[in-house]
């Protein structure tokens, strides 16, 4: 794929992740940049001190209810696209993201499909579509560990189970994807849990909106070689880091 035309780094751009270390900036930031940052801080995750922000050295990830708010609208863009990618007779892993939550309300409108998914709020909102309208997918939670905040299974039982299916697609979330560390998560048993999804998938399609580009966590799952397919959103333009993922990656779909 043709790379984009080339987007001068804005001064003072920040690369915002939930892993602990500084981050800088030389002078104040883009009014995009900024509203990231305002985000950001109001998590918890970063901390604006003049020209710039530090990271917060969090105990933990942001709650799901916390993350499933930070730029809603665009992540309803990109799992609408990623909608547009399946049909009915196909299997599909989904990891317990905040994006990929958000596509399982999604797909209640589609038939079909074999889910297969290691996050209970994935499987309620499927469950709740189910009661409104008759349900056509087969639906499969993986099973295992219940992972601290009740909102996903994890653990080897997990990941055995993975290993015993074939998916047409692993559809992840992560925390941020970076142009060459690839996809990464700040929990490392999610990791391994999205890890085995991506090894056994044909294609592994990573939602990330533009906040996320750019960005690395605590734990790396997927090398930017091995992602076939990131669906972002239309603000990604004004970033560098978009950029640099669509030269590297297979295929970029921006949203919106």
């Amino acid at each position: 794929m043709p790379p984009a035309s080339a987007v001068p780094p804005a001064a003072g751009c920040l690369r915002p992740g939930y892993g602990p270390g500084d981050l800088h900036a030389q002078s104040p930031p883009a009014p995009p940049a900024r509203r990231d940052i305002i985000a950001l801080e109001a998590q918890g995750i970063l901390r604006r001190v003049h020209g710039g922000a530090v990271a917060v050295r969090p105990a933990s990830e942001p709650p799901l209810a916390v993350r499933s708010g930070v730029r809603a609208r665009e992540k309803h863009a990109i799992v609408r696209a990623a909608t547009r990618l399946l049909q009915p007779g196909q299997t599909l892993f989904l990891d317990a993201g905040s994006t990929t939550t958000m596509l399982a309300e999604e797909l209640s409108a589609l038939a079909g499909l074999t889910i297969l998914t290691n996050s209970l709020d994935a499987v309620r909102k499927l469950a709740a579509a189910g009661e409104c309208k008759p349900c056509t997918h087969q639906m499969t939670l993986i099973g295992g560990e219940l992972a601290p905040g009740g909102h996903a299974i994890i653990g080897a039982t997990a990941i055995a189970s993975i290993y015993r299916y074939r998916a047409d697609f692993a559809i992840l979330s992560p925390v941020g994807i970076d142009a060459r560390e690839g996809a990464s998560s700040y929990d490392h048993q999610e990791a391994e849990v999205a890890r085995a999804m991506a090894q056994r998938a044909t294609r592994l399609v990573i939602l990330a909106d533009h906040g996320k580009l750019g960005v690395t966590s605590r734990a790396v799952y997927a090398s930017p070689d091995g992602i076939a397919l990131l669906i972002t959103d239309k603000a990604a333009a004004d970033k560098p880091a978009f950029q640099a993922l669509n030269r590297v990656l297979t295929e970029v779909i921006v949203a919106g």
